[in-house]
């Protein structure tokens, strides 16, 4: 019979496939928001600044109502374009046709 740090042990072997994933993080941001952060490291302007500030920002904003940016993106599009999609255009539509 295995003693329990035996079983905690091969629970910690396996603990990289559960945490393979999870979003990419920086800090509590999304990685993306990193993005205007390093050009901020190069290009140091008041402008970028002001960039770079509104993008954190609006990404701090989805996490306080629990989206990620790519369910953000989506519901974006939900809102744009309607609930109601058909999966194909009305020509890739397949007719009737009778044989007989």
């Amino acid at each position: 019979m295995a003693s329990n740090a035996d079983e905690t042990a091969i629970e910690k072997a396996n603990w990289h496939w559960r945490n393979s994933m999870r979003p990419v993080r920086f800090f509590s941001y999304d990685a993306r928001a990193a993005l205007p952060v390093f050009a901020l490291l190069f290009y140091f302007r008041i402008h970028m600044v002001v960039i770079t500030l509104v993008i954190l920002l609006f990404f701090h904003y989805l996490e306080k109502k629990g989206l990620t940016f790519p369910a953000a993106l989506r519901s974006m599009r939900v809102w744009i374009l309607g609930n109601k999609r058909p999966g194909h255009t009305s020509l890739k539509y397949r007719r009737m046709i009778d044989y007989g």
